[in-house]
């Protein structure tokens, strides 16, 4: 599950869009075929003007990159409420089905293996997405902020999925890393760190769309359909005719070494000499605020301790507020968002929208299937976050176990 959440404030069908492009490449670099996607979505009050703005986009992106990926969804949630406005929350989820020994790992372990970019050409697209977007608070001028929403292309993904399948049944690659947030400066810190081993890597040798971008840009740009792979130099020529063979661009960065140091270089000019684990995972710890809110004190009091929460004492009262619960636009068909979406593209789904639980067939020969399900209720996490997350949890169990399947693992 990835959550691309102000990204879709500012521009909801990229924003939305490249969130499921996110999720799936992270599927396929673990070495699995994507076999499908989900969403769970929240959004600012109906009534709000922005609200239809950001919703149609949203929608519109998930359902665009998943059609023309081929992968059906299966499931998901959408959810009203105004602490949502101006912040709505865009979670993707993707499965993938693969054999336990067909693993693949982010890891630069080798001297002398070759560090390969492949897919998409970088752009200035996406550049300070992570830290512009993940925390930055936006007003009327949000919409100066799109350059930093990556822009996707899911044709472009969808042969570099095949062409990431066939490397790894050829076993051409040692490593492999999507291109996701930072850009370049995470994946080559992220595979070095990984290994417990260095690169050596020459920017200049990356394919650019836009010629003009400084060294800085190349670096940190999240231009979307990219993949770094750890390829061994004897492994070369198979690697080349396969991504050839796919019509997939590749560039050779440069190369793993012993020293667990990352150099990057800009032509002649040293522009990067650090230890990778101090960019990947030893990096500064932010401290965010924390508050309280004391009103939950006093609601505790009033249901807890003193049971003098204010209910219906009139038939007519509790009438209307059964009419207030089922006139909530949370409470109305999601149909007209979940007809957008293919859920049988692909032929192995078995269940679907409206279900409980999405369910697929992995096998047809064993009968081996998978369901799924995500769930949480904001407001049971809003009051109490902890006991909130459990019955979330367990919300998203029996959904699942309704389907007949056995609940195995969790993310989240």
């Amino acid at each position: 599950v990835e959550s691309h959440n102000h990204p879709s404030y500012i521009e909801p069908f990229q924003g939305a869009a490249t969130g499921v492009g996110g999720i799936v490449r992270d599927i396929l670099t673990m070495g699995a075929r994507p076999i499908a996607v989900m969403d769970q979505l929240r959004f600012g009050a109906v009534a709000n003007p922005d609200t239809a703005r950001v919703v149609h986009g949203v929608v519109s992106g998930i359902s665009f990159y998943g059609n023309c990926l081929g992968l059906p969804n299966i499931g998901g949630e959408t959810v009203f409420d105004k602490v949502y406005q101006g912040n709505p929350l865009v979670n993707a989820l993707s499965v993938g089905a693969l054999r336990h020994e067909d693993l693949k790992l982010a890891k630069a372990t080798n001297p002398g293996d070759l560090v390969i970019l492949f897919g998409a050409r970088t752009g200035a697209d996406g550049i300070g997405g992570v830290s512009v977007l993940a925390s930055e608070t936006f007003d009327a001028d949000g919409p100066s902020r799109r350059p930093a929403v990556q822009v996707g292309d899911p044709f472009a993904e969808k042969v570099l999925i095949e062409c990431c399948l066939e490397l790894y049944a050829a076993q051409v690659v040692a490593g492999i890393q999507d291109l996701g947030g930072a850009g370049l400066s995470c994946a080559t810190s992220e595979l070095a760190s990984n290994g417990q081993a260095g690169m050596r890597v020459q920017l200049k040798n990356v394919l650019l769309r836009d010629e003009s971008l400084t060294p800085e840009e190349i670096l940190m740009s999240e231009s979307q359909e990219r993949m770094m792979a750890i390829v061994p130099k004897e492994s070369l020529k198979s690697f080349i005719a396969i991504v050839e063979k796919h019509e997939v661009e590749y560039s050779v960065l440069g190369e793993v070494i012993k020293e667990p140091r990352l150099y990057i270089n800009w032509g002649d000019e040293e522009i990067v000499n650090v230890p990778p684990r101090s960019v990947a995972h030893d990096g500064p710890v932010y401290e965010r605020p924390v508050l309280y809110p004391t009103w939950l004190d006093q609601l505790n009091r009033d249901s807890v301790i003193n049971n003098n929460l204010r209910r219906a004492t009139e038939a007519s009262e509790l009438a209307e507020q059964l009419v207030q619960i089922v006139s909530s636009p949370n409470q109305a068909s999601k149909s007209w968002i979940t007809d957008q979406y293919d859920h049988y593209v692909g032929g192995n789904t078995a269940l679907a929208m409206p279900d409980d639980s999405g369910m697929l067939r992995v096998s047809e020969e064993t009968g081996l299937g998978v369901a799924i399900a995500t769930d949480a209720n904001g407001r049971y996490c809003q009051l109490d976050p902890y006991q909130g997350a459990k019955l979330a949890l367990a919300e998203a169990y029996r959904n699942v176990a309704s389907s007949g399947a056995v609940p195995a693992a969790v993310t989240n």
